[in-house]
């Protein structure tokens, strides 16, 4: 069939499919999601809305030809919605008997790709529902997705390493449902462990963070599934070069519903070439790939899983208890055998690394302006290790534990139809625990500490009656147990339209944290996880607090975006051993800071099929300690001073293509003394990160294809390709020392040409 034809005959049925749902529409009743979906088609329009707000919603739409406003005002007079419309051809769905938390409005939709949209409180929200498609991804990998915005980058292409506005990983507040999650890779990094088929929505904060959240300096990253009950049975089956997955959600009664999803790796059962680029890749320098000329590594297993699952009993119309759940589970073994003696010896070696995660929660809708909710979560993570040393019999053993429980109380009240006011007091008991346990000379180190902290926060959120001002005020109060320490850290967030095109965007920010993530030797965990969580101590592992403030400007005309925002950043309390330093100072403990000045710069062009833009994030970050480098100021391990991204998406009809390219100066290192280069037994260092390595470079494609099967059935194909090019970036390089006195040079390369295709059915 010629391609005129095939592109005649998709229109063809794609009339056809409008025609039939057009019929439906009339027929009688059906849910307000299938009749909102039709008029999406029909009128070339976008809602966006809670799934709770229409979950129990159905309509039966008037007859004959109508206008869309007709239309409209039918629904909000059945269903007691309210339709706000923000910019053309967009739509917001407001219960009108919920409180309205002002600052969750939509500022720009359809931000970079379909589901991306800026809030007016400062953050950024991707609904996964709604998700387009991003260069190099086939599928919404949450931890990969939000790269895309400007700000955010890995150095290293870890999902398990994002750096927000130069920040370290450990410095960023992850939550699913609520529960605050320790873990955030698998493939030791490469993967998002959260699967996507049951979050509903991502919001991202870099600043100006709601009052609600204690933790996460450098930034936050909320995750929610839906609290909606599905009115049928939905579900999916999928698979990639990497994992395959099932997801459903199931109505029990009217009231009860379940969700569940399970994804399991491909690693173990067979080889693929994606997965032969990850392993590459995060083994570099790991004991599967340094080992002596007397050993070698045979029976290589590696796998992971992960569990999520969602309860929602409706009491009644006014009560909800939600119960969620999660597991997330990476296994590596491998074994050793030693050839350079006479009697061979064989050994296994085994490295797990797992989290489970639990959270309840009631919510009452007292009246039209008043909620409240109690909250419970329990989040547990565990990484443990067994090292098996034929060359030196020498056996070791590694933990690390983590035992996290929180309370919530909170009330939200709509005080009038400008002002909301958000409360409420929450507590934490976090445990913390690290061992390490030699044969070989015998030494065992077992260090646990636990922390209980209470936090108590207010906020009032303002807008104005002509939508112009959008403010929020709130002020964090945290007690310390332990330490008996009080601090008091306020949020402001100002969105103000300026004009009829611009906006201005004042945010600020107090925050503290108490865990953080340390390396002691680099070849801590067969040097493949090597960082441990561990509880400040208010000696050596001080509080970790940060201050940051920034001013942006928004220019929107039609399909046209043009942001521009400048920040300040300073964060206090670090540690040497939490920065992961691979020169002069890899064993010095030493406290200090750091401080980053920057800009993010945006323009975001809209077509009626394409998206391109182009970003453009310059920072400066600097370390200060005063126990190093005389106290003077050096480079961040992870300074990028400049970052370019230009990308395009293209949508017709089912089909989804997407190009980007990405570049980066180079990672900051340090360099040896070539004429003199090692002093008695240490290598000879020049100054700590005064140069930097050749820049990164990176081109990435992807597309998918969506094909209808049957009513409610849906095919979706995609394939993508990482690293186009196949361009050699350096991402790390460090010294170290040989037996026989002389310098090695290890470099750590980043991902090669990875392709990834994926197929998967959903009804």
């Amino acid at each position: 069939m010629s391609s005129i034809k095939i592109k005649i005959f998709s229109c063809l049925l794609l009339l056809f499919t409008i025609s039939v749902g057009a019929q439906n529409l009339s027929n009688g009743k059906q849910p307000l999601s299938d009749a909102l979906e039709l008029l999406s088609e029909q009128y070339q329009i976008r809602f966006s809305y809670a799934d709770e707000h229409i979950a129990d919603k159905v309509i039966t739409l008037p007859k004959g030809e109508q206008s869309l406003n007709t239309i409209l005002t039918f629904i909000q007079r059945e269903t007691n919605l309210v339709f706000q419309e923000i910019s053309p051809n967009n739509y917001v769905i407001i219960n009108g008997n919920a409180p309205t938390q002002f600052l969750d409005e939509v500022l720009i939709t359809k931000y970079l790709t379909e589901g991306i949209s800026l809030q007016t409180d400062g953050t950024s929200k991707i609904n996964l529902d709604e998700f387009g498609i991003l260069p190099g991804l086939i599928e919404p990998d949450v931890l990969q997705t939000i790269q895309a915005l400007p700000g955010i980058i890995s150095v290293d292409e870890r999902v398990s390493n994002l750096n927000i506005r130069g920040g370290t990983n450990d410095q960023n507040l992850i939550l699913w449902d609520g529960i605050k999650m320790y873990q955030s890779g698998h493939f030791f990094g490469l993967i998002s462990p959260f699967n996507p088929t049951l979050i509903h929505d991502i919001s991202i904060s870099k600043n100006g963070s709601s009052a609600e959240y204690g933790d996460g300096v450098s930034g936050i990253i909320n995750m929610h599934t839906s609290d909606s009950n599905a009115n049928k049975i939905i579900g999916g089956l999928g698979s990639n070069l990497i994992a395959y997955d099932g997801f459903a959600k199931i109505p029990v009664t009217d009231k009860i519903g379940i969700q569940v999803s399970a994804r399991r790796s491909l690693t173990d059962v067979f080889n693929t070439p994606t997965y032969d680029q990850y392993f590459d890749r995060i083994f570099q320098d790991s004991d599967l790939t340094q080992q002596n000329n007397n050993q070698v590594t045979q029976d290589e297993r590696f796998y992971f899983y992960d569990v999520s699952s969602k309860l929602t009993f409706k009491l009644s119309k006014k009560d909800l208890i939600t119960v969620s759940g999660l597991k997330i589970f990476n296994s590596l073994d491998y074994r050793e055998t030693a050839t350079g003696i006479a009697n061979k010896q064989s050994s296994t070696s085994k490295l797990i690394q797992e989290s489970t995660a639990l959270g309840i929660d009631y919510k009452r809708q007292w009246h039209s302006k008043l909620q409240t909710s109690f909250k419970i979560s329990l989040s547990n993570y565990d990484l443990n290790s067994r090292n098996n040393d034929i060359d030196n019999n020498q056996r070791l053993i590694q933990e690390n534990d983590v035992r996290d429980n929180r309370f919530e109380l909170q009330a939200n009240y709509q005080i009038n139809q400008n002002l909301n006011y958000l409360g409420g007091y929450q507590y934490a008991e976090i445990g913390m625990s690290n061992l390490e346990d030699v044969n070989n000379p015998e030494y065992r180190r077992y260090i646990k500490d636990v922390l209980r902290s209470h936090g108590l926060f207010n906020e009032v959120s303002f807008k104005s009656n002509s939508g112009k001002t959008h403010a929020r005020l709130g002020i964090r109060a945290n007690y310390f147990e332990k330490f008996s320490d009080f601090f008091l850290e306020p949020r402001l967030v100002i969105n103000q339209k300026i004009a009829n095109d611009f906006r201005l965007e004042l945010l600020a920010e107090l925050k503290s944290q108490t865990a953080s993530q340390i390396i002691d030797l680099q070849d801590d965990f067969l040097g493949v996880e090597k960082r441990r969580w561990i509880l400040a101590n208010n000696d050596d592992i001080p509080i970790i607090q940060s201050q940051q403030v920034s001013l942006g400007t928004h220019y929107q005309k039609k399909k046209l975006l043009i942001s521009l925002e400048g920040y300040i950043k300073h964060v206090d309390g670090i540690t040497t051993r939490s920065q992961g330093f691979q020169n002069q100072y890899q064993y010095t403990n030493a406290i200090g800071s750091y401080s980053v000045t920057g800009l993010d710069f945006l323009i975001n062009q809209q077509f009626d099929n394409w998206s391109t833009w182009l970003s453009y994030s310059l920072s400066k970050n600097n370390y200060t300690f005063d126990d190093l480098n005389n106290g003077n100021q050096f480079p961040n391990n992870i300074n990028i001073r400049h970052q370019v991204t230009f990308a395009g998406t293209y949508s017709i009809n089912n089909l989804k293509l997407a190009l980007g390219f990405n570049w980066r100066s180079g990672r900051p290192t340090t360099y040896y003394n070539v004429s003199n280069p090692v002093s008695g037994n240490d290598i000879n260092y020049l100054e700590p990160n005064s140069n930097n390595l050749s820049s990164y470079f990176r081109a990435d494609c992807s597309a998918t294809y969506k094909i209808n099967i049957a009513k409610n059935w849906h095919a979706h194909i995609g394939a993508s390709l990482w690293n186009i090019f196949n361009t050699k970036n350096t991402i790390n390089r460090y010294y170290r020392l040989t037996d026989s006195n002389t310098i090695s040079e290890i470099n750590t390369e980043s991902l090669g040409m990875t392709p990834n295709v994926t197929f998967r059915v959903s009804f």
